[in-house]
């Protein structure tokens, strides 16, 4: 065999072996696409607004295996698409809207809090000192929200007929303006909307309504599940695995809230004035008031029925919601 021969064998036997090592070889995984999920949520100044833009931005959504697309909507529209099956997953669930949706024959679940309640009455006016001497005068309110509905329910603990009250029915964003302008004896409102209005109009007065001491009486605990995270039924039949990881994506996304205030509010509010960027995070910050507490339905299952029967008190509700309409299962 000549010196060329060999050298050809050689090279052929090489090219041989290198196409075999490349057939045998297995092929890299291929990457799994996230789970594209689309979530309708209230706008800003509303709390359902508080974490999606954080969630974005901070990718949050796709850290653990999800393509979140945040719908905002009024709240008028939010009710009705959601009741609808329009969107079958709501960022913006108050939790006595899904007990009054299961009245309706909706078919939802409360999957996981987000914000615990807190609301308040605030006025300029010198000669009213506690909720009742609104009774005969006019208050400005957001009267369809179930804020209001709490509101309600609180007043009458400490002896105010609401009823008595003249209730002038404005949209949430439109209470700030209210308030500042003094048209109304009192406004009815709540966080952010109350941090930005302080903001603005410092020597406005907070009305007394015993929230915590009124609670623990009713409830015997402090937490009052109020906005969360539901989704319709037959989507959570369908979506098992999904639900663990948009709880981790907004577990995270509250986690970082905390921690990082000031990077938060810009993500949350990145329009707002310098002062009121300031109030932002000084809320925050404290979180007395903006009760951020992200932790699943089944961890607050006596609580949440405690909310229900505030309903059915003030009439929001006719009758207990269904234990159906609590997620069941635990999220960590």
């Amino acid at each position: 065999m000549t010196r060329l021969s060999i050298v050809l064998r050689s090279a052929v036997a090489g090219i041989t072996a290198i196409a075999l090592g490349a057939v045998a070889a297995p092929a890299p995984a291929k990457a799994q696409a996230p789970t594209k999920l689309s979530i309708v949520v209230f706008g800003f100044p509303s709390l359902g607004a508080f974490m999606p833009p954080v969630i974005k931005a901070k990718k949050f959504d796709t850290a653990n295996g999800l393509d979140i697309t945040f719908e905002e909507r009024p709240p008028d529209a939010y009710t009705t698409q959601f009741n609808s099956g329009e969107f079958k997953v709501g960022g913006s669930a108050a939790l006595l809207t899904v007990g009054l949706a299961d009245e309706r024959g909706v078919k939802a679940k409360y999957l996981f809090n987000l914000f615990d309640f807190w609301g308040a009455v605030v006025t300029s006016r010198p000669g009213i000192k506690s909720v009742k001497d609104l009774e005969g005068q006019e208050v400005a309110a957001a009267r369809a929200t179930t804020n209001f509905q709490m509101f309600d329910f609180f007043a009458r603990k400490q002896g105010a007929d609401v009823s008595k009250m003249k209730v002038v029915n404005t949209a949430p964003p439109g209470l700030v303006g209210y308030a500042i302008a003094d048209r109304a004896a009192a406004v009815q409102l709540w966080e952010p909307a109350y941090t930005l209005l302080k903001a603005k109009k410092p020597d406005i007065r907070l009305l007394d309504l015993s929230l915590d001491k009124t609670w623990k009486g009713f409830a015997g605990g402090s937490q009052i599940p109020y906005l969360g995270v539901a989704a319709h039924s037959d989507w959570i039949e369908a979506n098992q695995a999904v639900i663990p990881k948009l709880y981790a994506a907004y577990k995270a996304a509250g986690e970082f809230i905390a921690k990082n205030p000031e990077e938060a509010a810009a993500l949350i509010a990145p329009k707002s004035t310098p002062a009121d960027r300031a109030a932002l995070v000084s809320l925050i910050k404290a979180n007395d008031r903006l009760g951020m507490n992200v932790v699943g339905a089944h961890e607050q299952a006596k609580q949440i029925e405690a909310v229900y029967k505030a309903g059915i008190d003030v009439g929001y509700l006719k009758k207990m919601p269904s234990d159906n309409t609590i997620y069941e299962k635990a999220l960590k």
